[in-house]
C-alpha cells in the first residue's frame, strides 16, 4: 500500500461512519486540527502515540500505522488547481511582496518559519455573510551571514 492509498483508505472509512473531521481530531487529540487532518491527508506525520490512536479509530493494520507515523512527501503540483487551495496562492502571490516587506521592515532579513508555526482556524459570524478567520504565527528566523567579520552582523536581525 501506498501513502496515498492510505489516505484513500481513511477517507473512505470516514465517509463510512459519516465522521466530521471535529470528531476525528477529538477522538485522536494531542495536537493542532490542522496538523491531525494534514497527517490523515498524507501531508503530516503523526508521533507514535497519535499514529496508534489513529490506528485503533480506523481499524488500521500494524503497517498502516507505521505510515501515519513516517515522514511524508509534502506538497503538491503548483498552481493548485482546486478553488479553494487557489485562492491561498493568489493571496500570497497578491500580497506575499508586501508581508515580505512588513516582515522585513519590522523583524530585518529572515524568514517566517513554516515549521516552527502556529495556525487556528475559526468561523466569524458575519451578517454579510460568514468569514474564515485564519490566524498564523511562526518563528522569525534571521538569515546567518556566514563569514563575517569586521563588526559585520552575523545575524539578518533589525538594524538599528
Amino acid at each position: 500500500m501506498t501513502r496515498t492509498e492510505l489516505t484513500e483508505k481513511l477517507l473512505d472509512i470516514k465517509r463510512e461512519k459519516d465522521w466530521s473531521w471535529k470528531h476525528i481530531c477529538e477522538q485522536i487529540g494531542g495536537m493542532s486540527e490542522v496538523l491531525i487532518v494534514g497527517a490523515l491527508l498524507g501531508q503530516m506525520k503523526l508521533v507514535k502515540p497519535l499514529a496508534a490512536k489513529a490506528a485503533a479509530l480506523f481499524g488500521l493494520s500494524a503497517t498502516e500505522q507505521r505510515m501515519l507515523n513516517e515522514v511524508p512527501h509534502r506538497g503538491t503540483v503548483m498552481p493548485p488547481t482546486d478553488p479553494l487551495l487557489y485562492r491561498f496562492y493568489e493571496l500570497v502571490m497578491v500580497n506575499g511582496p508586501a508581508w515580505k516587506a512588513l516582515i522585513e521592515e519590522e523583524f530585518g532579513d529572515g524568514i517566517m518559519s513554516a515549521i516552527d508555526f502556529d495556525m487556528t482556524l475559526d468561523r466569524e459570524p458575519n451578517p454579510k455573510g460568514d468569514r474564515v478567520r485564519l490566524t498564523m504565527s511562526g518563528k522569525f528566523l534571521p538569515y546567518k551571514y556566514y563569514g563575517s567579520e569586521q563588526g559585520i552582523p552575523e545575524l539578518g536581525i533589525k538594524e538599528d
